[in-house]
């Protein structure tokens, strides 16, 4: 350790395959599906039909996607986050030392940690980027960070950043980067649409708050827009029934009624496959076909300004008394 103590804060996000092939999609997904937060079937049944089938067929067809996206620093998802980190290591200076990690994949969350730990950080704020909580994605890095600080003697103390979908320092974030968004379009939506992430509905009757915070979410940013911010729920897996309604059946709707829509996704905090491929490129065609004609897709928060502004603020408040 060294001689100064440091404060530490480590922003975790979802995570990625290391390459768009079908063999690194492979290794993702099957450390993704195989989380028992994720998927809550028993593993006894759960795993036979993981191995045998969705990793046999799936990986192919989900690196074609991640082709369709991939840059020259990476992963969308990864070069993003990592921006995010250096615009927050510039804001704070030398007073925290800022990583990122990922949940699933590379920087795993396990060595993040022990990097900080060596740096001299022996308080650390752990800040998963989930504005809305649910126990597949913010229950899950905590889980992660838990079972790491199992395996070490000396464990620093930590903090983890709440929820945070109703905060006005968030929401104040999305006004700026959706009006500006929608500023430089040359139509005028007749909807707007937020997308999230989908979840069974079993999730939401076992108590999880993800469904009601998401709406939450698109009411006051229905207020602060000043006007109406409509709600649909994205990437549906299995046959089990997903929170509703779904973004791809309400894409079509919108454009067999030729109604012009604006799309983004409040819920994600940097653009990723789930963006830019299932909203930016397959919505856009799905709400083509079905005879639309004006489409916009609004990017997320990533490493804009807003965004980073509003990950300050979130840091510094929960930093409170270590500063």
């Amino acid at each position: 350790m060294s001689a100064s103590p440091q404060i530490g804060v480590l922003l975790v996000n979802l995570g990625t395959p290391d390459a768009p092939d079908a063999r690194s999609v492979r290794r993702y997904l099957a450390e993704f599906l195989s989380d028992r937060r994720v998927v809550e079937i028993p593993p006894i049944l759960w795993q036979p039909i993981l191995r045998a089938i969705i990793l046999t067929t799936r990986p192919r067809k989900s690196a074609h996607a991640y082709a369709q996206v991939w840059t020259d620093e990476g992963s969308p998802l990864a070069a993003i986050t990592r921006r995010q980190a250096e615009a927050l290591q510039a804001a704070f200076g030398d007073t925290v030392r800022v990583a990122c990690a990922m949940r699933y994949g590379e920087p795993a969350i396990g060595g993040t940690i022990d990097a900080l730990k060596a740096a001299g950080c022996e308080r650390i704020l752990v800040a998963p980027l989930y504005p809305q909580y649910c126990a597949a994605t913010t229950a899950t890095v905590v889980d992660a960070v838990g079972r790491h600080l199992q395996a070490l003697r000396w464990q620093p103390t930590l903090r983890v950043l709440p929820p945070y979908h109703d905060d006005a320092a968030y929401l104040g974030a999305l006004k700026i980067s959706i009006e500006t968004a929608l500023a430089a379009l040359d139509f005028t939506p007749d909807v707007l649409l937020a997308s999230f992430h989908g979840m069974p509905e079993r999730t939401r009757t076992l108590g999880d708050p993800y469904h009601d915070q998401c709406q939450a979410t698109a009411r006051l940013l229905s207020d602060a827009l000043g006007r109406s911010v409509e709600v649909s729920f994205q990437s549906r897996f299995g046959r089990a029934k997903w929170l509703e309604p779904a973004t791809d059946t309400r894409l079509e709707q919108l454009g067999r009624e030729g109604r012009s829509v604006a799309i983004f996704a409040p819920g994600f905090a940097a653009d990723c496959l789930e963006t830019l491929e299932e909203l930016a490129i397959r919505g856009k065609r799905q709400y083509a076909d079905a005879g639309g004609k004006d489409f916009a897709y609004l990017p997320c928060l990533n490493a804009d300004a807003p965004g980073v502004a509003m990950l300050e603020t979130l840091a510094r408040r929960e930093l409170a008394g270590w500063l």
